[in-house]
């Protein structure tokens, strides 16, 4: 369904990738440790996702001979492992097409004042900088084994100190030229598929924004999701909140079992268990649960999710950072989550194509771990071939 091709465009050199890898952009956090210290290495690609003089810092990754030129049309194979699991996927130029022929399906809306930046960022360098993390049923496996059996081309840990769950990862990375008999196998076995966006969707957005025919992806058919919990400022204090909500004291701060919610604040940890769950795709999710059955007694409304003097985001792997914001009192209380299954997600994803509007709730999903962004950088126009 979807058309695929090999990557032509700029990478790192061996001896380089390291350095130039970084973190998704949206998950650099201005003012954070991993923002100085992405900002103090001079060949990181963080200069040209984030910096000021994006053109200016591509250009000088080429000159200093951290990036080079690679005009063969190619795949990248992409293993990441991490203490206790492992994925596999592959980077490569999808077709850009829009949402209404289902090839590329969201769960997710996008807005255009979130894509100004990237927009202007692929227009003045010519490259997508940052892939779309995106979801195949497609049986990769055997195709990407192939691939594997190899020597790879990057071989790295990732040295990003605390503030991202890519500390510590060890990548490896294969090159398969679109003609060979590997790339011509991964090819076939996509094109029956449609692709699914995990992460990325304002990356998306950018793409359809910008007119490009083929953007960079990594497609894979393993996905990891945690719970995205929050801290939370409310407009009435919990204080006076709490005698309205059916609550239990916990033990800990933990992540609880579906349709429950852990919340812990300065005088202690509840568990608190949904009333109602409806036989809806969307409303029956357990961020969905909260907004209706927790938020309104705190006074706030769906306004108020996006609004960072009210929330903030934290993936399940964070609850002691969580704890320390309230204990701080840079924030009432904290919520711990079950995380969305993949089926949820994709239950939402294809109710969906016959409602635009069925979508999931903000900051609903974490993928984890992220895509180390820099192992490929996809010139424009140049699957148009």
């Amino acid at each position: 369904m979807v058309s695929t091709r090999g990557l032509v465009g700029l990478r790192p050199t061996p001896d380089a990738v390291a350095r130039v890898t970084s973190p998704p952009y949206d998950v650099i956090k201005e003012g954070s440790p991993l923002y100085h210290r992405l900002a103090g290495e001079r060949d990181s690609l963080f200069h040209v996702i984030l910096g000021d003089a994006p053109v200016d810092a591509l250009n000088g990754l080429e000159a200093r001979g951290a990036l080079i030129r690679d005009d063969t049309p190619c795949f990248y194979v992409y293993e990441q492992s991490w203490a206790g699991g492992e994925r596999t996927g592959v980077f490569l130029a999808a077709e850009v097409t829009d949402y209404d022929r289902g090839q590329i399906i969201r769960h997710e809306k996008t807005f255009d004042d979130k894509v100004r930046g990237r927009v202007a960022l692929a227009e003045a360098t010519g490259f997508t900088t940052e892939p779309i993390f995106l979801l195949t049923q497609a049986e990769l496996g055997p195709t990407l084994s192939q691939a594997k059996a190899a020597a790879p081309l990057y071989e790295l840990t990732s040295d990003l100190g605390p503030g991202t769950d890519l500390d510590g990862l060890y990548s490896r990375v294969w090159r398969v030229p679109e003609e060979s008999d590997v790339g011509e196998a991964l090819r076939a076995r996509l094109a029956p598929h449609p692709l699914y966006i995990a992460d990325g969707h304002h990356r998306y957005h950018a793409a359809l924004r910008s007119g490009l025919e083929h953007v960079l992806a990594y497609v894979t058919e393993e996905a990891r999701i945690l719970a995205y919990d929050r801290v939370i400022e409310p407009v009435i204090p919990f204080a006076e909140a709490r005698a309205a909500l059916a609550l239990t004291p916990a033990p800990r701060f933990e992540t609880p079992p579906k349709h429950s919610f852990c919340l812990y604040t300065r005088e202690g940890c509840w568990t608190m268990k949904a009333r109602e769950v409806p036989d809806d795709v969307v409303a029956r999710l357990d961020c969905a649960i909260l907004e209706r059955e927790l938020y309104p007694h705190l006074g706030l409304s769906h306004a108020h999710v996006v609004d960072p003097a009210r929330f903030d985001y934290y993936p399940e792997s964070a609850l002691e950072e969580m704890k320390a914001r309230v204990d701080e009192g840079a924030y009432g209380l904290a919520v711990a989550l079950h995380p969305v299954s993949l089926e949820e997600l994709m239950a939402v994803a294809d109710a969906g194509l016959s409602d635009p509007e069925i979508v999931m709730p903000e900051k609903s999903t974490f993928f984890s771990p992220k895509i180390l962004s820099g192992l490929i950088l996809h010139r424009h126009g140049a699957s148009n071939r």
